[in-house]
């Protein structure tokens, strides 16, 4: 299928929804963004995979990277699109198609940015990171993300929402004896143990930090708990899997000493971890692009691939169309009147005089 880049971003939005693209079944969709891009004179293109990365050579002082994934969670009967009034319906509508959208409307109709661009289109977010195709280039051709300042066109709702949380996963051990449950008091309970692991989450108390003056909130939940032998035994052990969602004022390892410390006593082993990524707003690029873009500011509370961006050195911001709380859902949508909005707005940034 081919796609029109200078149709108008909501159509451009529907066709690319419509051209299905499961995570690890990217091709067909990476093919059409590819074939469009490389008729663009004004543009050199890259393929990686099922990821396209398309650049502006001007010359500028200041390079900005705009960044969007192809791919989409598993179809639950939500394809084709369709349009009721104000809405179009269908699968990645929102996460992210309608920001992959607008980043292939602005390749193909700014031939002469005022700063450099480079527009990239990636495969595999939605699943394992280790497929990821923003992942991929970080470590093997980092050269094509070099620039200044990153927007990654997530869904915002419209909003700017600078940098991102880091996650930490660990599992904390109550341990305890067994015994037959006929005779428990000669053993130690361990799921009765755990309960206090419990006692220590209910009574956490979420901080709030401040950073480049976006406010952030952590937490620090139960997300799994396994534990038992037998209907007749009492359990030696018993495991709390614990998600910590920390702020960008810490490093993986800070949030690992402070989980530690929280349970301390418990044999805590760290499973899975990625670092939060600082907002940068103090970078003149990202300065300029708030002022251009005259959107609400706020801290993205989650984490996202503006992360890979900021172990590059380079600030980042999330900003879409797309309403996140939509994102996954069977009724998935996106407003079309902020298509055009985000679209207006990355224009403006993308066209006006860099400051001096």
């Amino acid at each position: 299928m081919q796609l029109d880049l200078f149709s108008d971003a909501a159509d451009l939005t529907a066709a690319i929804v419509d051209i299905e693209s499961v995570s690890r079944d990217e091709k067909a969709l990476a093919d059409a963004v590819e074939e469009a891009l490389r008729a663009l004179p004004h543009l050199t293109v890259d393929r990686d995979g099922n990821t396209v990365v398309a650049r502006t050579d001007l010359g500028h002082a200041e390079r900005v990277v705009l960044a969007g994934h192809l791919d989409t969670v598993p179809l639950n009967g939500n394809l084709p699109s369709r349009v009721e009034g104000d809405r179009l319906y269908g699968c990645g509508t929102t996460d992210m198609k309608s920001g992959v959208a607008v980043a292939l409307r602005l390749a193909a109709t700014i031939p002469a940015p005022t700063r450099d661009v480079t527009y990239v289109f990636y495969e595999c977010e939605e699943i394992e990171a280790e497929h990821n195709g923003l992942k991929r280039l970080a470590a093997g051709r980092p050269e094509l993300l070099r620039g200044d300042f990153a927007v990654l066109m997530e869904p915002t709702g419209g909003q700017i929402e600078g940098g991102c949380q880091g996650t930490l996963r660990v599992e904390v051990t109550a341990k305890g004896e067994r015994a037959h449950s006929a005779r428990s008091w000669m053993g130690s309970n361990a799921i009765h143990t755990a309960g206090q692991i419990l006692d220590v989450l209910r009574a956490y108390e979420p901080s709030r930090p401040v950073v480049d003056g976006l406010e952030y909130h952590e937490g620090l939940n139960a997300v799994f708990i396994r534990g038992g032998v037998a209907g007749n035994v009492i359990p030696d052990e018993c495991v709390v899997t614990v998600n910590y969602r920390f702020a960008p004022d810490k490093s993986p390892a800070e949030a690992e000493e402070y989980v530690r410390g929280v349970f301390a006593g418990f044999h805590v082993e760290v499973t899975d971890s990625a670092s939060a990524a600082r907002p940068g707003l103090t970078h003149p690029a990202a300065a300029a692009f708030v002022k251009a873009a005259d959107a609400p500011v706020r801290a993205k509370l989650g984490w996202t691939d503006v992360a890979r961006f900021d172990e590059l050195g380079i600030p980042a911001v999330n900003y879409g169309p797309g309403e996140p709380t939509l994102a996954h859902t069977k009724d998935e949508y996106v407003e079309l009147p902020l298509i055009a909005d985000c679209e207006r707005r990355m224009r403006s940034f993308l066209i006006a005089t860099p400051a001096v």
